[in-house]
């Protein structure tokens, strides 16, 4: 029991320790989710009038109301995002439209096409090793990608294009996975801030009251 205790308090000590370095888990979500929400917003700027119409056609689009303003908002959130999440400012704040856009994302582009971003039986939810968990069938998806991988290799430079069995081709399913996963990260941004040492959070708040 002594040798447990011990052992307790050593692990304790150590995570104590560690907290000197609590900054890198916030910089290491903002570094990562910057360039994330740069692309996709430039992306929607520089097609602006596309973005417009396919927000707001029934059709073949999202069928979303106000779909000029709408699409303003999005790309708005997703350039000003990763600029103020790229230096930490006002973390918690810019947060929630980015929360907002990745549930819009979600819900109405992704929904229909269940979880999985890329079909695969490895990824999650669609594992058989999860057991009653496994609610993703990527069989479907597996049988296009043979079929497409026997016409490259029929058809194709198949050496080339693989670059000689280095690189592998798959079946993007374009589920909410990845929307999913942004939302998660923003939300423990939203809980946690931007840290210390590398935010402009930090300073304001090191300059106006204690931290």
């Amino acid at each position: 029991m002594e040798t447990l205790l011990k052992l307790a308090s050593w692990a304790q000590d150590t995570l104590d320790a560690l907290r000197a370095v609590d900054f890198l888990g916030p910089l290491a979500i903002r570094l990562y989710l910057a360039p994330v929400f740069f692309v996709a917003g430039m992306s929607k700027a520089t097609s602006f009038e596309n973005v417009v119409q396919w927000f707001g056609n029934p059709e073949w689009g999202l069928g979303l109301p106000a779909p000029w303003l709408m699409a303003f908002l999005a790309t708005a959130a997703e350039l000003g995002g990763a600029i103020f999440l790229l230096f930490g400012f006002a973390t918690r704040w810019i947060a929630i439209p980015l929360l907002v856009t990745m549930f819009v994302a979600a819900t109405t582009v992704h929904w229909e096409n269940g979880w999985q971003a890329v079909a695969d039986p490895k990824t999650p939810y669609a594992s058989e090793y999860l057991g009653p968990l496994q609610f993703e069938d990527a069989g479907p998806a597996l049988e296009r990608k043979e079929r497409a991988l026997a016409i490259l290799k029929e058809h194709g430079n198949y050496s080339w294009l693989t670059n000689d069995g280095r690189y592998s081709y798959t079946v993007l399913n374009n589920g909410i996975e990845w929307a999913v996963t942004y939302f998660v990260m923003l939300l423990a941004l939203f809980f946690i801030g931007g840290g210390r040492y590398f935010s402009v959070d930090y300073w304001i708040a090191k300059k106006f009251r204690r931290v």
